[in-house]
């Protein structure tokens, strides 16, 4: 019986992930055949989704039917073509990085609608929550009851997040 061969690590960026179907697939940079990933592979490094376009380092297994990604590495959020909202436009990187980030967890979240609110424990305050701070974050959805971590703004129209972390990078 022949061992299995090690996992071998890849990059690449993601073509599509849809929470609902569980799966979706991994461009590799170096051209080749997609690779897929699984929600579980996702979960274990702490997210539940991601975004289409994301920059992704992985750990790939062969399989019967082709790679598979066994573990996430790293994942870098792609903003280059994401207009940053209105309220964000007096925000660099930079300042964005130096907020609190506040536990929070998701009230509702509405990809279809394009938005949803969070609270921060311990304030009954709603906290909006855009799809576009959701790619510009490295993700792509939120489940209702979701913890997560809000860098939070006071808006035109009152407070919302201008980053979203995922609950593994709460500090």
């Amino acid at each position: 019986m022949q061992s299995p061969e090690p996992p071998q690590i890849l990059s690449g960026h993601v073509k599509w992930f849809d929470p609902t179907k569980g799966f979706g697939f991994v461009v590799p940079a170096d051209g080749g055949s997609d690779i897929l990933l699984h929600a579980n592979v996702l979960r274990n490094y702490g997210q539940g989704s991601v975004a289409d376009g994301a920059s992704i380092e992985i750990e790939v297994q062969q399989t019967d039917r082709g790679l598979q990604a066994v573990r996430i590495l790293n994942i870098v959020a792609t903003s280059e073509d994401i207009p940053p909202l209105r309220d964000m436009a007096d925000y660099s990187l930079d300042d964005i990085a130096d907020m609190e980030v506040e536990p929070s967890r998701v009230k509702w979240f509405d990809k279809t609608k394009g938005f949803g609110f969070a609270n921060v424990f311990g304030d009954s305050q709603d906290v909006f929550v855009h799809v576009d701070v959701l790619r510009r974050s490295g993700l792509a959805n939120l489940m209702a009851g979701e913890a997560i971590g809000l860098r939070v703004i006071e808006g035109e129209r009152g407070r919302m997040a201008i980053d979203v972390v995922t609950w593994d990078n709460v500090t």
